[in-house]
């Protein structure tokens, strides 16, 4: 059953003028970021045309200012959904490749400003709908990774097993230096960018049962189950590392980025609380960025 906490509402878009080559069968579009009370809504596109923009003349009305009045359209081809671009401001992206048009595949995420919405099409979309509104209770929509409310779950879940057990645990907070001036110069379409960016160069480095997720703003959480301080701080020092010597790019712009990064380990014979072991690891953080940020610290937690 979907959260409800999520817009489980559709909205169907009808009509349509004259002729056009049919679109798919069944398609829709469900709106993943950013959060807000329509997080989750679903659009069906019954049209053969459908337009996306802020004018309240457009089939999916997008009340952003970073949306141009008449944004984008989708329309149906040979059974296909063909998305174009119709010279907006921010541009339209698809899997965040900017393109002037093109067509649009299952699973696709299709931007529109800061505004992200996946394509499902198929025989069974009421499935792979709920399916998604079950994912948004446990992943983040600009990133991709998990969210703050798996990650308190899941570290209360390694928390007792690490003391049945008596094994080590650790876990690495971080956030990205000075990150209000890349929004500042950047601008916000950017910073959400450099995000995901981010999120998925850090999540190819670490390992399966290592849990990795946004912990709020640009501030992210990694769980390490079985590891020691040493390797806390190999791993940390590793991300920080990847994080300095990529070169991150939007609009055609380099962006530079470092992180500072804060850790902590428990060895499970004591039994602390999730609450404790947070506190423990962003007190390091705090040192970290007082420290002169980019670089790492760490403790363990008492």
């Amino acid at each position: 059953m979907p959260n409800t906490e999520f817009f489980d509402a559709t909205t169907r878009v009808n009509g349509g003028v004259g002729f056009c080559p049919p679109g798919p069968d069944n398609d829709a579009l469900v709106l993943i970021y950013p959060p807000g009370p329509n997080l989750g809504r679903k659009y069906n596109l019954d049209s053969h045309t459908v337009n996306l923009g802020r004018d309240i003349s457009n089939h999916i009305v997008i009340p952003s200012c970073s949306v141009s009045r008449h944004h984008a359209q989708l329309t149906g081809e040979a059974g296909l959904r063909l998305v174009t671009d119709l010279r907006s401001t921010n541009g339209t992206y698809v899997n965040d490749v900017p393109v002037a048009s093109g067509y649009l595949k299952n699973g696709d995420l299709l931007r529109v400003g800061d505004n992200i919405f996946k394509y499902l099409v198929g025989s069974d979309v009421e499935s792979a709908y709920h399916e998604e509104i079950y994912l948004m209770t446990i992943k983040d929509g600009l990133t991709n990774i998990y969210n703050k409310r798996y990650f308190g779950e899941a570290l209360e879940r390694e928390l007792w097993r690490a003391h049945r057990h008596h094994r080590q645990l650790a876990l690495i907070i971080f956030d990205i230096d000075f990150f209000k001036k890349v929004n500042d110069t950047h601008g916000h379409l950017a910073g959400d960018h450099v995000l995901r960016e981010l999120a998925a160069l850090i999540a190819g480095r670490l390992r399966q049962e290592e849990v990795f997720a946004r912990y709020g703003g640009e501030e992210f959480v990694v769980l390490l189950p079985e590891s020691d301080g040493q390797e806390a701080a190999f791993v940390a020092e590793q991300l920080r590392k990847l994080v300095e010597a990529h070169r991150f790019e939007f609009d055609g712009k380099e962006i530079f980025l470092t992180i500072s990064v804060g850790f902590t380990v428990i060895d499970g014979h004591r039994r602390v609380s999730a609450a404790e072991v947070i506190k423990a690891a962003d007190a390091q953080l705090y040192r970290a960025k007082s420290g002169g940020r980019n670089c790492l610290k760490g403790a363990a937690a008492r």
